[in-house]
């Protein structure tokens, strides 16, 4: 249990180089698809983002908000390409939800979901750190698009991995057992 208490978030622009190489990237895919998958559907799918690859999302994505905001502010649009400029490594997890008539859409999309956890438990085990951040690219079509994201297909998140820049200090967590109801007929 040690690795799971030991699960923190780091900023995404605390992220540094080194990140993982293809390799590992591979190696940490085959941990994170190791998810509970009802049906044996394999509802997700991953797309990298390294490299010049970061900064032209970031410029597409800024040109995408500006599409949907003619007046939004140009610090906005910073913040929209540079947040990919940080970590050396963002996987973009889709999850693929096209219709089942025995799986609910649901259990697909949580099924993607638990992959970007086990993503961010692989990369802390080799010695890099993340963050699952979505924000409002995750659900815009338009960035789905752009991302080559087919009508049935949704972001689920944009995991950023690299190496810490800095510490990052715990935070509170929630008490279990202030959480935990015991049901009774």
């Amino acid at each position: 249990m040690a690795c799971l208490d030991a699960r923190l978030s780091v900023p995404a622009m605390q992220l540094g180089e080194p990140g993982p190489d293809e390799g590992t990237l591979l190696r940490l895919l085959a941990s994170a698809v190791r998810v509970p998958d009802h049906g044996k559907r394999v509802p997700f799918r991953f797309i990298s983002l390294r490299g010049d690859a970061r900064r032209v999302f970031g410029e597409q994505l800024a040109a995408r908000h500006l599409e949907i905001d003619p007046d939004i502010s140009p610090a906005v649009l910073d913040k929209d390409r540079g947040r990919w400029l940080h970590a050396p490594l963002i996987v973009v997890v889709v999850a693929r939800l096209g219709d089942d008539a025995k799986i609910p859409e649901q259990e697909r999309l949580l099924t993607a979901g638990c992959t970007c956890f086990a993503l961010l438990q692989a990369a802390q085990l080799v010695g890099y750190r993340g963050n699952w951040l979505t924000g409002w690219a995750a659900y815009d079509r338009g960035v789905a698009r752009l991302l080559g994201l087919g009508d049935d297909e949704r972001v689920v998140g944009f995991v950023h991995l690299g190496t810490p820049l800095t510490d990052v200090p715990e935070r509170e967590r929630p008490d279990p057992a202030a959480l935990l109801h015991a049901w009774t007929p």
